[in-house]
């Protein structure tokens, strides 16, 4: 039964209830044969019909007043709750007063802020894997962009360095000139051309990082810095231990390998390299230090020139941390250290 119909039925009710009354007592009060007596007795002074029909309107206005408060409260209740589904705030479970009236809505009312939940996270979910799906296409693109890079760095610009580099060991080994300075200026020349070596492999190492694919992270610790060696004139000494690490784990700490090393042959200007990676106390423990010129630091926090910032969030993400130590003209060390966890959690 509608709110609206059951109202209607209440007042014919109330109406049939209220005139039965009032003409039962005026029977009683008045017998038929004197019917007159209504037109001309009065109660206090005013004649009955009119105090009678005053009695019925004033009845009326109350009984009416009565029902447009109790469901105007019922109204504003709805209204209230309505408002809050638009607002997308908490609608309460408590219907007004437990009416039988209100509480279908308020069933409604909580379906509908159900579906709206459902809806609202459907659509940021929706909106979460869009951006994920926008970022990763984004690093696609960048890996590919780099990749390219690398490899037309590599086939020009570095084969053209390495002609360079013959022509001027041939021309000082073979027939050096006689004149000092332009046999000082052609040894500079030379080592310009080795520094420029030196720096495109530390940026190609930057650029194309190698994966160690199926290979452990000793395995290709080693092979890195052997092909290094025959590559830079820097001394390089390494201790590399054989763990048994995640896989996750050991591409993270060969990424931070790779980019402290490229970091070093890049701005150090070092002469010897040490890299050590080791299990000492059941932590595992990744060094790189070098004796170049070293950096402040904290400056390089700031302008993330060094990739600081991007060596320490992979540190992080395997549950390790990141310590570096710098001290211009002595040399610089980095440590990497993470709690030993043994492949398969042994």
């Amino acid at each position: 039964m509608n709110l609206m119909l059951k109202q209607i039925i209440v007042g014919v009710v109330g109406a049939l209830i209220f005139t039965i009354i009032i003409v039962g007592t005026t029977f009683l009060i008045f017998p038929l044969e004197e019917w007159r007596l209504l037109f001309t007795t009065k109660i206090y002074d005013v004649n009955y019909l009119i105090l009678l029909g005053g009695l019925i309107v004033m009845t009326g206005i109350i009984v009416g007043a009565s029902y447009s408060i109790y469901f105007s409260k019922k109204l504003t209740y709805v209204h209230d709750q309505l408002e809050d589904v638009v607002k997308g705030r908490k609608v309460s479970d408590v219907a007004l007063e437990k009416s039988k009236d209100i509480i279908p809505i308020q069933k409604q009312l909580l379906l509908l802020e159900e579906k709206l939940e459902k809806q609202a996270e459907l659509s940021q979910r929706l909106a979460t894997e869009r951006t994920e799906e926008r970022e990763k296409s984004l690093q696609e693109v960048i890996l590919q962009e780099r990749n390219r890079l690398a490899r037309e760095l590599h086939d020009s610009v570095s084969q053209q360095l390495f002609a360079a580099s013959m022509m001027m060991s041939a021309i000082n080994e073979g027939d050096p000139p006689e004149d000092p300075a332009v046999k000082n200026q052609l040894g500079l020349v030379e080592r310009m051309i080795e520094q420029s070596q030196l720096e495109m492999r530390a940026l190609l190492l930057h650029l194309r990082p190698i994966a160690l694919k199926e290979k452990t992270l000793s395995e290709g610790m080693n092979e890195l810095l052997t092909e290094l060696k025959q590559k830079v004139p820097m001394e390089i000494e390494c201790k590399i231990e054989t763990l048994e690490l995640e896989k996750g784990v050991e591409d993270h700490l060969f990424r931070i390998l790779q980019e402290s090393v490229s970091n070093a042959l890049r701005h150090s200007k070092a002469g010897r390299l040490h890299i050590m990676l080791i299990e000492r106390d059941e932590f595992v423990i990744l060094r790189v230090s070098d004796d170049g010129i070293g950096f402040n630091v904290e400056e390089a926090k700031t302008n993330s020139s060094y990739g600081l910032l991007n060596m320490q969030e992979r540190a992080l993400e395997i549950g390790g941390t990141l310590k570096v130590v710098s001290v211009e003209q002595e040399g610089t060390r980095l440590e990497v250290k993470i709690p030993y966890r043994r492949k398969g959690g042994k």
